[in-house]
């Protein structure tokens, strides 16, 4: 396949201007630096935020945005003898990839080690940005994995990405109205449906929101009930299989339009101060999200006034009574970039700066992320952990543990910022009732096989 800088459209990024400077090296191939460029590294205007003290050492440079990353670096720096890492926040999500996008254009001023969401590593991938790290892989580091994490951070047998954190789904629930109400807690969709009918019909409040700006959760919802929208080979990139107006994906978009339909569910934006207001004041029953939602919910406000100790967690209901489909939404990644001065320093960077158990138990104590590392999921510490915001409830142990060892991963797009923005635009069509289930996903596939074959593929359906 002819190769198309295709990725500027795709993750909607407008590059402007070019971002000069580089990597440890300048990304030309040479041995790592014994000491942090004079600027940093990654770009004209950045610096190197931590300061290195083992200055006769090579050095690394990155790019991430978690909170504790001063103390992840630290950490690093401080236990490591054969490599130092100068790292900078150069934005978070999208600002960090409109940067690196420019990089890669320009060939040059892309860090070694750059911090990506799972879900766009086929996107820079695809382009030749990233480096395959699994020949640093070691069967240890393997092991500290699922299998699920894994596929999440490959392309067929290589691997992008270091797997740091990841958001396996669970249905966060308000145990007071539940009692109040005399709900019992759904364990498949169809008693999630009976349940919210039931509050309904009692004079109680919504029983969740399905709010269009939730593409991503729609598309977890729809690979649980049997779909595949998006088929990749490497080894044959010129090809791709779209699926994205199946019976699975069409049965979950007609569920949620009816249940928003008959007022049983609101179709409120997420993620907004509006719909937080509501959530603390138990306009909802519930609310289905990943395992980082309890953060955000509690850095916004939730479950410390009227709602305090009023929040439980429950497994994500199945679509089928008696399966445990679990799906995850969100996680991200250390990759290596294809401009990296030394692939296997950068890899050791990669795979061990997020890895020390004083880096990863500050990250899910303080619920910066759910860490996807096995020794932190099997541990007593964090299973045992009784959460305040859920009321002393083992939620790790319960709910969210047992998720990320089902699941199974997920096969990404290299255009999937197109489908969800598209995604996005049809759900609010089907929530106001312009359009129907079926016609808005025949739809997003439209457009989407549409703009796959604008970017050169050949499209299977």
């Amino acid at each position: 396949m002819k190769r198309k800088p295709f990725l500027a459209v795709a993750l909607t990024l407008a590059v402007a201007g070019a971002l000069v400077a580089c990597s440890a090296n300048g990304g030309d191939g040479g041995e790592a630096t014994t000491a942090p460029p004079a600027d940093g590294g990654g770009g004209t205007d950045a610096t190197c935020t931590n300061t290195i003290t083992k200055t006769d050492l090579p050095v690394v440079t990155m790019w991430a945005w978690y909170p504790n990353m001063d103390l992840a670096i630290d950490n690093f720096n401080e236990a490591n003898d054969e490599v130092q890492v100068c790292w900078t926040n150069v934005g978070q999500g999208g600002d960090e990839y409109e940067k690196f996008q420019t990089a890669i254009a320009a060939g040059t001023g892309a860090p070694d080690v750059v911090m990506v969401e799972a879900d766009r590593i086929l996107n820079f991938q695809i382009q030749g940005a990233l480096s395959d790290i699994s020949p640093y892989v070691t069967p240890d580091i393997k092991a500290n994995f699922s299998d699920g994490a894994w596929k999440d951070v490959s392309v067929g047998d290589a691997i992008y990405g270091a797997p740091i954190d990841g958001g396996p789904v669970a249905m966060i629930y308000r145990q007071d109205i539940f009692e109040e109400y005399g709900l019992e807690i759904p364990t498949t969709w169809a008693e999630y449906e009976a349940t919210a009918r039931q509050l309904k019909d009692a004079g109680g409040p919504l029983f969740g929101d399905v709010g269009a700006n939730n593409p991503a959760l729609l598309m977890a919802l729809q690979i649980q009930r049997g779909a595949e929208p998006f088929v990749y080979d490497p080894k044959t990139p010129e090809q791709i299989g779209i699926n994205l107006n199946d019976q699975a994906s069409k049965d979950v978009m007609e569920y949620w339009g009816r249940l928003a339909a008959e007022g049983l569910v609101g179709t409120d934006d997420q993620f907004t101060p509006e719909y937080i207001a509501g959530v603390i004041g138990g306009d909802y029953a519930t609310y289905v999200s990943a395992a980082w939602a309890p953060g955000y919910l509690q850095g916004a406000g939730v479950g410390q006034e009227e709602d305090a100790g009023a929040w439980r967690t429950a497994p994500l209901p199945q679509w089928s009574a008696g399966d445990n489909v679990q799906v995850n939404w969100g996680g991200s990644a250390f990759s290596v970039s294809s401009q990296a001065s030394n692939v296997e320093l950068a890899a050791k960077v990669a795979l061990g700066v997020y890895a020390d158990e004083a880096t990863l138990t500050d990250g899910w104590v303080n619920q910066i992320i759910f860490p996807l590392n096995q020794n932190v999921l099997n541990s007593a510490a964090f299973n045992d952990l009784e959460s305040e915001f859920f009321g002393g409830q083992q939620a790790n142990k319960e709910v969210y543990s047992p998720a990320a060892a089902a699941y199974g991963g997920t096969a990404y797009s290299p255009f999937g910022q197109v489908y969800l923005d598209t995604l996005q635009e049809h759900t609010a069509n089907v929530s106001d009732g312009t359009e129907t289930a079926s016609d808005a996903l025949d739809a997003v596939q439209a457009t989407v096989v549409a703009y796959a074959q604008e970017q050169g593929f050949t499209v299977i359906e």
